[in-house]
């Protein structure tokens, strides 16, 4: 399973588990308001869990990038320079895009 598709499971997971307690809490129950809290927050867990593993591939990447940059440079490679700073940068927006 994706990472993009564990966020949008826990997404939904943290909507179900919002109207199951909101539900609870409609109704008086408070076993179901719990439950749907319980819900919520393990879905909010899954999606920060998705993110995390987003951003450590994203510092990953950038840290190649920045090491293929730095060989490229002293070779005097301007190909291999740009392949390096464009997957730099691949990682930095990978990284801020899962905050």
């Amino acid at each position: 399973m994706s990472n993009t598709s564990k966020r949008v499971e826990g997404r939904a997971q943290q909507i179900g588990g919002k109207i199951k307690g909101a539900v609870g809490s409609l109704i008086g129950n408070e076993q179901m308001r719990a439950e749907g809290k319980a819900t919520e927050l393990k879905g909010a867990a899954k999606q920060q869990a998705a993110k995390a593993v987003e951003r450590t591939k994203g510092a990953v990447e950038e840290i190649g990038g920045k090491a293929k940059n730095a060989v490229g440079a002293a070779i005097r490679n301007g190909q291999m320079r740009a392949e390096g700073k464009a997957t730099e940068l691949k990682g930095r927006a990978r990284q801020a895009g899962n905050r």
